[in-house]
């Protein structure tokens, strides 16, 4: 199968593909997602086959906005309209009671939620709007590797199993949204999964408390939002994070054990470590904005370098943006630090 690299003047190639069941990348704000059908069966299977997806992980629908969410859903919270009119389009994603047979149950993972979002691009609620259709985007890369936050990623990952994608640069956010769930209008809102919409964010606008699921998933367990497993966004190379006062022994320790070190980190500590290891990804400046953006990618860069025996990754106070960036880099690095 050939992969069509389209652009925004091909659109309505886009729009056939997806309504003949096809599969198409689309860019949002946050991590590229692989598009189909949300209420074709046959479209969504073929996602989790590309992608080499468990089953019973369920996926987001993106959608046009509240509005088109409404046909969807039984129970709805308190909450919900003020959280789309204030978030959307945006890296929110609001996890809903859904009207039995609403959606093919593999979107739910047979659950009776299923998870929304309205995505902050252009193009893609161009493609959302033309189509009129619902659309799974889960991110747009072989299951359990780092997300991909260029088209480029998609193609390496998918080239040949998927008709096209929606290409736009580079995302400018760089992780998942945040997932809030609202299933039950009894209870306050709660984080699955944390994203650029921070806790404290959501407390300020909304002026209530929000509850943060800090629970890891097994292997064995069913999540109720996507990227709740305790070790995900894995590069095949180790992973190990590194504490602000520990990189001077880490890199002792590596060399003495005559490791090829691979460093991500800001420019503070890249022109410190970078004459001692093997590899660099510099960010782009030392905030953890620049950390976000660039995780994904200098996962992926990092990783290809067959040369490496482990990665170091800079780590973050887990506040405000860094709660996310943590969340991501500690799966990825199946929680192990360097001790």
């Amino acid at each position: 199968m050939e992969t069509k690299r389209l652009n925004e003047e091909e659109l309505d190639l886009a729009v056939a593909m997806l309504t003949a069941d096809g599969l198409v990348a689309f860019p949002t704000e946050t991590v590229y997602g692989l598009g189909a059908n949300a209420l074709s069966e046959n479209a969504v299977k073929r996602v989790f086959a590309v992608k080499g997806r468990p089953s019973d992980n369920p996926l987001i629908v993106h959608v046009t906005g509240f509005d088109q969410v409404k046909n969807y859903i039984v129970h709805v919270h308190p909450l919900a309209e003020k959280l789309a009119k204030t978030y959307w389009p945006g890296p929110l994603t609001l996890v809903c009671q859904t009207k039995e047979n609403a959606f093919p149950s593999v979107v739910s993972a047979g659950l009776p939620t299923v998870s929304f979002r309205m995505p902050n691009n252009d193009k893609t609620l161009a493609l959302l709007e033309k189509s009129g259709l619902p659309l799974v985007g889960p991110s747009a890369n072989t299951s359990g590797k780092p997300s991909p936050t260029t088209s480029e990623h998609v193609y390496h990952d998918l080239k040949g199993k998927i008709e096209g994608i929606l290409e736009d640069g580079s995302t400018a956010i760089g992780v998942e949204s945040t997932v809030l769930d609202i299933s039950d209008p009894t209870q306050p809102p709660m984080i699955l999964r944390p994203g650029a919409i921070t806790k404290e964010q959501l407390e300020q606008d909304l002026g209530i408390v929000i509850a943060v699921d800090k629970h890891l998933i097994k292997e064995s367990e069913a999540p109720k939002s996507p990227g709740m497993k305790y070790k995900h966004y894995s590069p095949d190379t180790n992973v190990v994070m590194i504490r602000d006062n520990d990189w001077k022994k880490a890199i002792t320790v590596a060399k003495k054990q005559h490791l090829h070190v691979g460093v991500m980190a800001g420019p503070g500590i890249v022109n410190q470590v970078q004459s001692e290891v093997t590899a660099v990804f510099c960010f782009a400046d030392d905030s953890v904005e620049a950390a976000t953006k660039g995780l994904f990618a200098g996962l992926r860069a990092l990783d290809e370098s067959e040369e490496l025996d482990v990665i170091y990754v800079a780590t973050f106070p887990e506040q405000e943006l860094g709660v996310a960036y943590m969340n991501r880099l500690k799966k990825a690095a199946g929680q192990q630090f360097f001790e």
